[in-house]
């Protein structure tokens, strides 16, 4: 599963990379234009591709891939019946922590692009739903099984947004559920906090 879930962060970094102006394109054809474009950034990029400027992958993340996400939808998904436990501003911790905590395991990630390809499904039938799912498939090589990633994503004001990813059927929310919900039962919604500023921390202090 680990090695499951750093394939699908390197590719959900790739493909959610592109302007805001695309908010406008389906969101099948959304993922397969922003995919070919950002894999020709990174495969030209030395610094990003060999992992050597920490800085400037995280500004890529940070710019070109957070927009594409609803954090909050996430984080209440991933928090469950625990998300009416945590008051309005442990809500907006929280939110932020696991943004965090998704940036920085992204941006590792990032520099391990190894020429796979990424082949897009096209949408059936999109017609007028606010929400769809995105199915691709990440073709590894070297007599590896392709990884199958779906991507659930809705239709907002501010375009379309992820807001779970499925990796070979392994949701990303539900996955942290069970890790959130754990830690809130052991030591409550300050204890969750708590974890995820120093997972946090530990990860800023081991990729600087």
């Amino acid at each position: 599963m680990k090695k499951l879930f750093g394939v699908f962060t390197l590719f959900t970094a790739l493909f959610f990379a592109f302007p805001a102006w695309t908010m406008a394109i389906p969101p099948d054809k959304l993922v397969n234009q922003t995919v070919q474009e950002v894999i020709e950034i990174v495969r030209q990029d030395e610094d990003i591709k060999e992992g050597n400027n920490s800085q400037k992958i995280l500004d890529l993340v940070e710019n070109k891939i957070l927009p594409h996400f609803n954090f909050v939808r996430m984080t209440r998904l991933a928090m469950g019946k625990n998300w009416r436990k945590a008051n309005a501003e442990q809500q907006d911790v929280i939110v932020d922590e696991f943004r965090d905590l998704l940036v920085r395991t992204y941006s590792n990630t990032l520099s391990k692009y190894q020429n796979e390809r990424i082949i897009v499904s096209p949408l059936k039938t999109l017609s007028d739903n606010n929400e769809a799912t995105v199915n691709t498939e990440v073709i590894q090589g070297r007599g590896k099984r392709p990884v199958p990633i779906d991507y659930n994503m809705e239709k907002t004001a501010d375009g379309w947004k992820v807001y779970d990813v499925i990796v070979s059927g392994v949701s990303l929310v539900m996955n942290y559920r069970s890790s959130f919900n754990n830690q809130i039962s052991k030591d409550g919604v300050d204890g969750l906090i708590k974890t995820l500023v120093e997972k946090n921390q530990a990860l800023e202090e081991k990729y600087k």
